[in-house]
């Protein structure tokens, strides 16, 4: 088999299509319909929303990103940066490790449970951890997101919680 046609299947294969390796040239692009829309499904839409973007601004500013959970979330570099590699979603990673740094865990900690059974999302793992909505870890979990945020000079809309909670600021 061609070079080509290898590094054509392996991409096809990395982006989860069954289509079958041809040609990069005549590779049909996937229809807008076959996107699926990810959550991260923490049981909070304001923070579903915004851990979402977390995903669009790591990947443009994914130095940035790390160096946000290394600082500020406690987490190792080379494990932030090996789950990425590893093709982790950068909102997955922010959560645990801002999970774990709230609950006085490692982020590695953390990273296992999810990895133990994801299946419900991160509404359940939370709850595992008694982290869940509700909860004092799960209210610094999202007003360190509105920190994060403000370091990365990115703006970020508040809630009525997250505006108690931040009565100096706007919106």
């Amino acid at each position: 088999m061609p070079v080509r046609s290898v590094l054509t299947a392996l991409l096809l294969a990395g982006l989860g299509t069954s289509a079958v390796a041809q040609d990069a040239a005549d590779a049909p692009a996937p229809a807008p319909s076959a996107v699926a829309v990810w959550s991260p499904a923490t049981g909070d839409a304001w923070l579903d929303t915004w851990l979402t973007d977390v995903n669009t601004y790591a990947g443009r500013y994914r130095g940035a990103f790390v160096d946000e959970l290394v600082r500020y979330q406690g987490a190792p570099r080379a494990f932030v940066i090996e789950l990425l590699d590893a093709g982790a979603r950068p909102s997955d990673v922010y959560l645990a490790c801002a999970t774990a740094r709230a609950l006085g865990r490692t982020c590695r900690e953390v990273v296992g449970e999810w990895r133990r059974d994801p299946a419900g999302g991160w509404s359940d793992v939370l709850e595992r951890l008694d982290a869940g909505r509700g909860t004092e870890t799960f209210s610094r979990v999202r007003q360190g997101l509105v920190s994060s945020f403000d370091r990365w000079a990115r703006p970020i809309r508040l809630d009525a919680a997250l505006r108690r909670a931040f009565p100096d600021r706007e919106g």
